[in-house]
């Protein structure tokens, strides 16, 4: 099977993220929104984006343009009618992908996959109310998608081979490094860092470090490029507790219990970079 249209579900930060990817790489691309104002937003966000890109050299005001030209916002899911591959990038709510899923199975062609990029939900649950469920994917991107390198493909017990080996393909395509993950809580990256993430947290409120001491030790000494407190910033805290608990809910393991100040957090609304203040604070 060939991949040659693209329908992402969803133009927020993930969802805009994943359009641009698939538009840069040569695919035509339909990305759908509820309203209007939502899908204006994102699309305006896709153009800032390449807008800098251009300025920085990395890209030719050409290559923006023609990448722009492949891209058609929606808020009518009927436009994804002709499209071989949809990725659903909504929120975090395992009712309303399933919801989304169902109106896609009978809108979609019937050979077209059905991929979700969820970080942490059931993905088979999605798949059975669909009529195609060896055709159901996880394409988990990570954010920014542009950027980062990495794909996991996560495979349900229906999820055909073939299927696989499309989607393997299709991440390759986009300058990515593939991963298979099992249809399991957390998948393979978040199962990893959640603990570790809250560890971190666990570390400074009990005032056994700073903030700073933390993210420096782990940056200096295990040379990653950013600190478990800066990334949970960039992360967002919210998103953070969803996942934590979401694989908390499935394990019942007690290394994804969350951290008492960062349900605190959550409650202020100090969420990280996107309301201004976090572990630190932004302008």
């Amino acid at each position: 099977m060939e991949i040659k249209k693209v329908g992402v579900v969803g133009c927020g930060a993930m969802g805009a993220g994943i359009a641009q990817l698939c538009a840069q790489s040569g695919y035509q691309v339909v990305v759908s929104e509820i309203n209007d104002a939502l899908l204006s937003k994102g699309l305006a966000s896709i153009d800032k984006i390449l807008a800098r890109s251009v300025e920085k050299g990395r890209i030719s005001q050409e290559d923006k343009d023609a990448t722009l030209a492949r891209i058609k916002g929606t808020t009518s899911a009927r436009d994804f009618s002709d499209c071989d591959l949809m990725i659903e990038a909504a929120i975090e709510n395992l009712e309303l992908k399933k919801k989304i899923f169902a109106e896609l199975d009978k809108i979609c062609p019937k050979d077209a996959i059905l991929g979700t990029n969820t970080s942490c939900l059931s993905i088979i649950d999605m798949a059975m109310v669909t009529k195609r469920p060896d055709k159901v994917v996880g394409l988990h991107f990570f954010n920014p998608a542009p950027v980062m390198k990495l794909l996991e493909i996560v495979k349900t017990i229906a999820t055909s081979d073939e299927v696989v080996e499309v989607s393997k393909k299709f991440g390759e395509s986009l300058g990515k490094t593939t991963v298979i993950a099992p249809d399991t809580p957390g998948f393979i990256v978040n199962r990893l860092w959640i603990p570790y993430l809250l560890h971190a947290i666990r570390l400074y409120e009990d005032g056994v470090a700073s903030r700073e001491d933390i993210d420096n030790a782990v940056m200096m000494g295990l040379n990653y490029p950013m600190g478990p407190l800066t990334l949970a910033d960039m992360t967002g805290l919210d998103v953070v507790m969803f996942v934590a608990n979401a694989i908390y809910d499935q394990l019942k393991d007690p290394r994804y219990i969350m951290p008492t100040l960062v349900e605190k957090m959550v409650a202020a609304g100090w969420l990280g970079r996107k309301t201004g203040k976090g572990f630190y604070e932004y302008k």
